[in-house]
């Protein structure tokens, strides 16, 4: 990838991209979409939705887990990976809802689960409706989210790493730096060791790729300047469907309380704690999240509550 590029480029930087026979482009709610599906088509559907600075292939390991017996939906986010911004560009939990449900209605998809990661699990929360609007919404059919690692409450330093973001999101030059520092130093190899997950090779490659993109690290900048969880916990109280979340306890950027707080605050779900594997548990664990979430859905179909 050469430095004057401000996007990746889908036949050079996409060449080796994991399950590249499953991606598809879509412009819909004012970007150019990059997506994968793959699984049966009238199987039900998971939408799995990345967290911040990653994109589609955070799932590469996982998707190969669950194919068989769901459709799977997998996005690379507004101003992540392959999905560019047409215009303006609101990065906010709200106008990533708003545009994810245009996607969805442009493609008529209704996911009947949804499984996020990190700040992908406050997005899933986000596009669930109350029961009045159900049926207007894509999501209105969701019968519950799935939480890894959720970035649920306020990360440490919040106050202060906030204002940062978005000063850096402000200058155009700052993505640049970052991107070009990532490309040319150790900086993008500490920060995935950084998430005290073991992934593979692969993994690590393609985390560099991203970084060293400055659309892509301007769209983390701006995603971070305006993540807002003040509505959150009211959201997590009214929630009308269950929530199931699993965390790693070793997970050093988003702590486990995370996940254990939003559980206390849910009419429905369940909380399942993993002693190891960082905050890309579902990359470098994905039997034990394929298990999960099968698991949880198996059992819910055998009571006859929540069937998929």
């Amino acid at each position: 990838m050469t430095s004057d590029r401000t996007w990746l480029d889908w036949e050079s930087d996409g060449a080796r991209w994991p399950l590249r026979e499953t991606s598809r482009f879509v412009r819909a709610g004012g970007y150019r979409w990059h997506l994968q599906q793959s699984g049966p088509d009238h199987a039900p559907q998971i939408l799995l939705l990345h967290g911040t600075g990653a994109a589609s292939f955070s799932w590469r390991t996982l998707v190969p887990q669950l194919r068989d017996r769901f459709r799977l939906i997998v996005p690379d986010l507004p101003c992540h990976g392959f999905t560019w911004p047409e215009g303006s560009m609101d990065l906010s939990p709200e106008g990533m809802t708003t545009a994810l449900n245009a996607l969805l209605g442009h493609l008529g998809l209704r996911p009947d689960l949804i499984v996020g990661h990190s700040a992908g699990a406050v997005i899933g929360l986000a596009l669930i409706p109350d029961r009045r609007h159900a049926e207007a919404s894509p999501a209105g059919g969701c019968q519950r989210v799935f939480s890894v690692n959720g970035a649920l409450t306020p990360i440490r330093g919040n106050r202060v790493l906030s204002p940062i973001a978005k000063a850096l999101f402000a200058n155009p030059l700052s993505a640049s730096m970052f991107s070009l520092l990532a490309s040319t130093t150790p900086l993008g190899r500490n920060l995935v060791a950084a998430t005290g997950s073991p992934i593979d090779a692969e993994g690590e490659a393609l985390y560099r790729l991203l970084l060293g993109c400055r659309g892509h690290v301007r769209g983390a900048l701006g995603m971070m300047a305006s993540w807002d969880l003040s509505r959150l916990p009211s959201l997590l109280r009214r929630l009308p469907v269950p929530l199931d979340l699993l965390a790693a306890r070793d997970d050093p950027m988003v702590p486990a309380s995370s996940s254990q707080t939003a559980a206390g605050l849910v009419r429905q779900g369940s909380l399942t704690l993993t002693e190891t594997g960082g905050h890309l548990l579902h990359e470098c664990a994905p039997e034990t999240v394929a298990a999960w979430i099968g698991d949880t859905v198996a059992e819910r179909q055998t009571t006859g509550v929540d069937a998929a």
